[in-house]
């Protein structure tokens, strides 16, 4: 029997992607001028006002009152009537150093020695459903959002648009688990004052749908069917007025989108936040490894779809256990127990192995607070950061290295493909 499968995404200028990226954008600073900085920085933001908290270890003084301001400008927070404004809200900084309880298990005499900055399970997930091996729903729903974002931009379409938005898609599956069809879209978007329901919602279907078809071929059929079955279910703006939003409508708070950062709800999750952390707390390196494992596998043809699990105890360089599971859909004659012990052998999982595989050391972080940690693509880019004096100054960084397929040759190997 069919069944139906949900995943929702949200803009940058949702409130708790607002504090993501001042979080993300206040650790890329820190790490610019210190590689080995330790940081922890939680951002909650609300009418008129951010408070930044948290533990930071550096040797270096960032101004985090502009690096907030930047961050909030460049998502489009920028008039008055917003009631949460990049030059006008208050920033309040309650950051302090990093407890030495915790420090001791993390610096080590030798890198190789480094333990993990806290216990936890994380997790990583890949299906063969789409061309970024993610779940549909969720790379769909992204794409609604990063595309509605870039209208608002552009400013030649939809003008009325304001930054806080959110998407939902939900897809009907056969019993061999692939997609058939969108069954329902939610669309909620902010506006300006005056702007109609039936206007906005006829704007989605002429302009962000068509755009969205054509920015990926798995998209065009679907939403051709979608749109052209009297039965689809487009919600858009379904309580009738969205003026309000972003800080002001809703406090955001670092670390609570943590389904919307990883699969959607597909797979599983340890419950540990990304934003704010460098990447000696496993929370978010272990999480992007275990990533990376998973998507190697899939694309090397051990499994359709992989979940690995990998977990830690807090001074501890060795991970406490690795798990897998092929939900049934291995392709090799192995049981899940036998292709995690040839995974634990092929990947080094302490956390300065991780950091050193996948270049997290560099100031990498903001561009994963919006639109996904996960499905994205490997790129390197000059980013501008602000020196001690308040100086910018550029770094050429590597982006998303965990989604790098480097390893399919390794894999086809040990697994004899």
């Amino acid at each position: 029997m069919n069944y139906l499968f949900t995943s929702e995404s949200v803009s940058e200028g949702h409130p708790d992607k607002v504090s993501d990226q001042i979080s993300d954008a206040i650790l890329d600073n820190i790490l610019a001028l210190d590689e080995n900085a330790h940081v922890a920085c939680e951002t909650m933001c609300t009418t008129g006002q951010v408070v930044v908290a948290g533990e930071v270890t550096c040797e270096h003084y960032v101004d985090v009152q502009q690096i907030a301001r930047n961050t909030i400008s460049k998502i489009g927070y920028t008039k008055a009537e917003y009631k949460f404004e990049a030059e006008s809200c208050g920033i309040l900084t309650a950051l302090h150093a990093q407890s030495p309880d915790i420090n001791m298990g993390v610096s080590r005499a030798t890198e190789a020695e480094q333990g993990a900055g806290d216990q936890g399970m994380m997790f990583g997930y890949a299906t063969d459903e789409t061309d970024n091996y993610m779940p549909l729903t969720l790379d769909l729903a992204h794409t609604l959002v990063y595309t509605l974002a870039r209208i608002r931009k552009e400013g030649e379409q939809m003008t009325y648009l304001r930054p806080d938005s959110k998407s939902q898609v939900t897809m009907e599956y056969n019993e061999q688990n692939e997609p058939v069809r969108i069954d329902t879209i939610v669309l909620s978007t902010q506006h300006d004052e005056g702007v109609s329901p039936e206007q906005i919602r006829q704007d989605v279907i002429d302009i962000l749908l068509p755009r969205v078809a054509t920015r990926d071929s798995r998209y065009t059929q679907l939403l051709h069917d979608f749109l052209a079955n009297p039965e689809a279910k487009l919600l858009v703006n379904p309580t009738g007025n969205f003026v309000v939003g972003g800080p002001h409508g809703d406090t955001g708070l670092t670390g609570r989108k943590i389904i919307v950062d990883t699969y959607g709800g597909r797979g599983a999750h340890g419950g540990g936040a990304f934003s704010g952390k460098d990447p000696s707390k496993v929370d978010r390196s272990a999480a992007y490894a275990a990533r990376w494992i998973a998507k190697n596998l899939v694309a090397a043809g051990v499994a359709r779809e992989v979940l690995v699990q990998v977990s830690y105890a807090i001074g501890v360089a060795r991970p406490v256990s690795l798990y897998v599971q092929t939900y049934g859909t291995a392709k090799v004659a192995m049981t899940d127990a036998e292709i995690a012990k040839k995974v634990d052998e092929l990947f080094d999982l302490s956390p300065a192995a991780i950091c050193r595989a996948l270049k997290l050391k560099q100031p990498i972080y903001e561009e994963t607070a919006r639109y996904g940690h996960m499905g994205r693509t490997p790129e390197v880019v000059e980013k501008q950061f602000l020196d001690e004096n308040g100086k910018p100054f550029t770094r050429r960084v590597e982006l998303f290295t965990w989604e790098k397929l480097d390893r399919v040759e390794d894999v086809k190997r040990a697994f004899g493909l």
